[in-house]
């Protein structure tokens, strides 16, 4: 049984990420939307069994870094696209700061 997770690292602070807003589309149509909790990750994954097809998951870090009190932050939503062909587990991490970010396919 596969599932898609994810968690987001404050890389300006150095700590998880708390208070994310996360929406997770499907081929265009939003399928859930949640937060990231204490330890920057959602409290249950974003989809379990997840169909083939191209997923994203869009965070709302604009959001985030001005309550962290960042006046302008140049990364607001961070779209991340991609690819389930198969029912194996997928976990996709953002490292963000107010000006940078990457991602990756965890384990």
């Amino acid at each position: 049984m596969g599932k898609l997770t994810t968690h987001v690292l404050d890389t300006a602070s150095g700590n998880p990420a708390q208070g994310v807003r996360i929406r997770l589309y499907l081929a265009g149509a939003m399928i859930k939307e949640t937060t990231t909790n204490h330890d920057g990750r959602c409290d249950n994954p974003l989809i379990v069994n997840p169909l083939p097809g191209e997923y994203e998951i869009v965070f709302s870090m604009g959001d985030y870094f001005r309550a962290q009190g960042v006046v302008s932050p140049f990364l607001n939503e961070i779209p991340v696209r991609f690819l389930i062909e198969d029912g194996r587990s997928y976990h996709v991490p953002l490292a963000c700061s107010p000006f940078a970010y990457s991602t990756y396919r965890g384990s």
